[in-house]
């Protein structure tokens, strides 16, 4: 190959080695700028459900893995939170909410319930869906998480539908929890 041509597809191949590398070095491309909805934490203390753990975290897992502007985190010892779980001999009862930050509410998690052959970690999601504003669907499938006791005792659903979901999300969409009157009627959840 003639020197010529070589010089041409060396300064080519030069130039898109200079583009790429300056492509590459350019600040990143920014995304679009969208309004992200604030997350809502909400702090829960399980310091008084003994017992009831395990089924109270894969309740609040279930609430966190299915909505995305509110946060369910256990409460450091000692420190104070929105939602205070405690095990009772009684049937489950919550405080209907939306629980905002800085107010709270209880979650009572009744052996009642389970004595009679009801699941504990749809009890421990069911209540924490009071606390975030749910009430009951009574009679309801066993898919509406909300419909508790009245889907019997073989089913063992934890997770909120699609409209449980979007309630929740709802009233928490864009601080508007803050905003929005708690209901604080004691909802319980007997057949």
């Amino acid at each position: 190959m003639p020197l010529g041509t070589w010089l041409k597809a060396g300064t080519s191949a030069t130039a898109l080695v200079l583009a790429l590398a300056g492509a590459a070095t350019a600040a990143p491309a920014r995304e679009p700028s969208t309004a992200r909805a604030a997350v809502v934490t909400l702090r829960y203390d399980d310091s008084r459900a003994g017992g009831w753990e395990s089924a109270i975290a894969a309740g609040v897992a279930s609430w966190n893995a299915n909505v995305s502007n509110v946060r369910l985190v256990e409460a450091a010892p000692g420190a104070g939170a929105e939602i205070v779980i405690v095990a009772t001999t009684g049937w489950p009862q919550a405080t209907l909410g939306p629980v905002r930050p800085g107010r709270q509410v209880r979650v009572e998690l009744g052996s009642q319930a389970v004595s009679q052959g009801y699941d504990r970690t749809r009890i421990a999601a069911h209540e924490l869906g009071h606390s975030l504003g749910l009430p009951d669907t009574k009679p309801g499938p066993c898919s509406q998480l909300m419909s508790g006791s009245s889907a019997g005792t073989s089913c063992t659903s934890a997770v909120p539908d699609a409209t449980e979901r979007s309630r929740v999300q709802s009233a928490y969409a864009s601080g508007a929890a803050a905003l929005v009157r708690t209901d604080a009627r004691n909802l319980i959840d007997a057949p």
